[in-house]
């Protein structure tokens, strides 16, 4: 039987069909010819469409302010899955995790014990997910920290949402345009405003 078979693609087309009850996490890593920065979300692989430039440069702005902010005790990933139970494992766009977290070179996702912060950039794609079926899911999960981040005149404005672990979801701590400044997770201020300077 060719790998293609096996995981459910039709040779033919090339599509993957789900098996009875649906996808499951470890099957990220075993699909063969997955599209990059597929998701699973309840069992359903979830493809991403094009990115846009604010998405990109945003991406990059929040990327490299965390790096140079955050503490030793803490790395940056971006664009990598979590773990987060058998039928999901979204890919946030950037992570604050504990640095100690690294397996290795050959390691594919994070458990989400080991993640501070999940940021999600919303697309027009995403809304629904990243506003409505993600930030539950991380909260169950117990992620700490979710920012989701909004496009505004070609700027990004970013809700910060705190764990209350009382009620285990999440509460809205600020919406934040023009600059980011917060103590939460880390000491931390972001010119939102330079998202489309170079340098």
């Amino acid at each position: 039987m060719s790998a293609a078979r096996e995981y459910g693609l039709d040779e033919d087309h090339e599509w993957a069909r789900p098996p009875e009850g649906g996808w499951t996490a470890e099957d990220l890593d075993r699909l063969p010819n997955l599209p990059p920065h597929t998701e699973l979300i309840d069992g359903s692989l979830v493809f991403v469409s094009p990115q846009t430039r604010f998405h990109m440069r945003t991406l990059r702005l929040l990327e490299r302010t965390l790096l140079e902010q955050a503490p030793d005790k803490f790395d940056i990933d971006r664009e990598f899955t979590v773990r987060l139970d058998r039928r999901n494992r979204p890919e946030p766009d950037i992570l604050v995790v504990r640095a100690d977290a690294d397996t290795g070179p050959l390691q594919t996702w994070l458990h989400p014990d080991d993640v501070v912060l999940a940021v999600e950039i919303v697309s027009a794609d995403s809304e629904e997910r990243d506003r409505k079926v993600k930030p539950p899911k991380y909260a169950s999960a117990g992620i700490p920290h979710y920012w989701r981040v909004e496009e505004s005149d070609g700027l990004p404005v970013v809700h910060v949402y705190e764990l209350d672990p009382a009620t285990g979801a999440y509460g809205l701590t600020g919406i934040h345009h023009d600059l980011l400044k917060l103590t939460e997770p880390f000491p931390l201020t972001v010119d939102l405003a330079a998202v489309d300077r170079r340098r």
